[in-house]
Formats: C-alpha cells, structure tokens, sequence
C-alpha cells in the first residue's frame, strides 16, 4: 500500500520569480524583510510580498513547530524532503502552494506572470524527486483562456491537479466562465482541486474566509449541471476538513425537497455520482461522516510546512490508528491513505 498525503504545502521564494519570462520581470514580487519583530516580545519579523501595489504577508515558520525545516519547505534541498517523508513514512506527497492561497492582484497579466513562474518553478525543483513530489498546478483565472493554456503546459510537465477557490473572480463555482476550465481538465484527466483559501485580491473587500470561500462551491455544483456537464470531471476539498459535510448534505436534501421554484436533480450516493472528494481532518467524526456514502472520497493530508488546525504531520498515523482501535471499518484507512487520493489526482 502506498501511503499519499494528498496536501502539503511550499514556501515560494525569491528563486520562484527567477522563473519569470524576460517581459514578466516588471512584475517580479518584492519582499520587505525588516529583520526584527514588529510587535515588541514577538521573535517573527514581520515580512510581506510587495506584489502590484498591494501587499501580500510572507510567512514567517517556526522549525519546532511546523517540524519541518527551511530547506524543505522552500524546495531547496529535494533530498532532505524526500529523506523527512521517509521519516515520516509518507510515499507521495502533493504539493499546494502558500501565498497563492489568497488573491494577490486584480490585473490578469500579473495573475498570469506569477501563476506561470510558480508552475515553471514547481516542474523544476519536483523533477529529480523520482515521482514522489507531485504538484497542483495554478491557473490565472483572470485570462480563463491562458488558464487553459497553463493547465495543458502543467499537465505536460508533471502537475496532477488544478487549484481552484470556491469563489474567485467575482463568480460561484458553476458559473460557466469557468467551463473552459472544467472541459479541459476533463479532457486531461486532472482533477480540480478547491483548496481552502480566499478568491478575490486582498483590496476588493469582496470574500469570504478560507474555508468557507472553498465550501461555498459543494452545494453550488451540486446543485448545477456541471457534474452531468462534464461526467468525467473529478472535484475534491482540500484542508476543508469533512465535519461540514453532515450539515451540507442535510441542507442539500431540504433544498431538494423544498425548493420547488428551484428544482435540481439530487444525486443518490452524490459523492460516488458526482466524483466528488473531500480531504478530511483527524478530528472529524469519520464514523459519522462516512455514513453519508462518503467511503470512496475521503483522504487525507498532513498541511506540511503550516501550523494551523489542519497541519498534522502525523495525520496517516493517525487514519490507520482509527481503524485499528475500531473506530472506522476495516479497509477504510488504506481508502482514504491510498485508493481514493490515487484515483483523484490520477497517480
């Protein structure tokens, strides 16, 4: 059995901008790094990303407790990482990135200009890791067309995945702007992935937090066509948690049964019908959640290199540990370690 974290994390850089084509340079992030803490008594200087006349926060980590080191999380050193899975008995890991998770510019040739260096920079630092450093690729939704072209060169270049927000550039996740998208990565077997985070650039006041920005789009796809639309379309949550699902699913059947000036075709067994996955927490009441059909759609990942509610590096550990007390089915925690998260990112 392999053993899949299907979400950690990266910390760009400044070799991620050396990624930039000559004419993108003007676009070239630059970070204030004061050196000494802002708030008197706090160790972490206070370091942003200066990025289109906005301003974006660049994490500051604490080795002891991410439990990780610089090297790894900034891909400097690949067998570092590789040796730190092994300690941590994880096979693959799939990568997601830190400060693209919030929206950063409201003018598409930026959001194009850095979504492209960070993918060229993705395929080069994962290519020596022997297949076990995968990536989701970034696609500047502001240029729907160019996110198409980028999906096709990432998938070209070893991404497995596509990073969505529940809600960004103003629209739902049903919205057909984004069917270019959906069609493309159906066509190229890539899952789309709608990762916590916030959608819109930092200025325009117009968003919802993390979580619930990527929580927003499961009722709103599956209350649309777009599961039927594009059948081969595989969607997942990631670092969501699943503790939303019992209340989501509840809510979709009163819709269905109430709604009748709004009526939508409620899918039996919805998350097997409509390729739906969820990346679940530790802490949820599995025994609970997979009881709403959920068994071939959980999976888990540990938030390397972050030092929220979601990071825990021993999160299979964890999984496997359930299962062997009786608190979840057996066969159960080799589903959500292995087959669910190998059949949605296609590995």
């Amino acid at each position: 059995m392999a053993r899949i974290d299907v979400d950690a994390h990266v910390d760009e850089t400044e070799a991620t901008w050396s990624f930039l084509t000559e004419s993108e340079r003007r676009h070239t992030p630059v970070c204030t790094d004061p050196g000494v803490p802002t708030v008197p008594g706090d160790r972490r200087p206070h370091r942003l990303w200066l990025i289109d006349g906005g301003t974006r926060l660049r994490r500051w980590r604490d080795d002891v407790r991410t439990g990780t080191v610089q090297a790894t999380r900034e891909l400097t050193d690949i067998p570092a990482r590789l040796a730190h899975m092994d300690e941590l008995n994880v096979d693959v890991q799939v990568l997601y990135p830190t400060l693209f998770l919030g929206g950063f510019t409201a003018r598409a040739e930026v959001d194009t200009a850095l979504t492209g260096a960070y993918n060229r920079w993705m395929a080069d630092a994962t290519q020596t890791s022997g297949g076990r450093l995968r990536w989701v690729a970034l696609a500047p939704m502001l240029d729907i067309d160019e996110a198409v072209n980028q999906l096709r060169w990432a998938k070209e270049n070893g991404a497995c995945g596509v990073m969505k927000k529940g809600i960004e550039c103003g629209r739902s996740a049903s919205d057909p702007y984004f069917f270019p998208l959906y069609e493309e990565a159906s066509r190229l077997d890539i899952p789309v992935c709608i990762h916590t985070g916030t959608g819109n650039p930092p200025t325009s006041g117009a968003d919802i937090g993390g979580r619930f920005n990527a929580i927003a789009a499961f009722t709103d796809l599956a209350m649309s066509d777009v599961p039927d639309r594009f059948p081969e379309l595989r969607v997942g949550w990631i670092e969501t948690g699943a503790s939303w699902v019992p209340f989501l699913m509840a809510d979709l059947i009163a819709k269905a049964q109430k709604l009748t000036f709004h009526p939508f075709d409620y899918r039996s067994d919805l998350f097997r019908n409509c390729r739906f996955y969820v990346a679940c927490d530790t802490t949820d009441d599995l025994p609970y959640i997979l009881s709403f059909g959920t068994e071939d759609s959980l999976m888990i990942g540990t938030d390397y290199t972050h030092a929220d509610q979601s990071a825990e590096l021993h999160a299979l550990d964890v999984i496997e540990r359930r299962e062997a007390e009786g608190e979840i089915p057996e066969g159960v925690a080799k589903k959500i370690i292995d087959e669910n998260p190998r059949r949605f990112y296609g590995i």
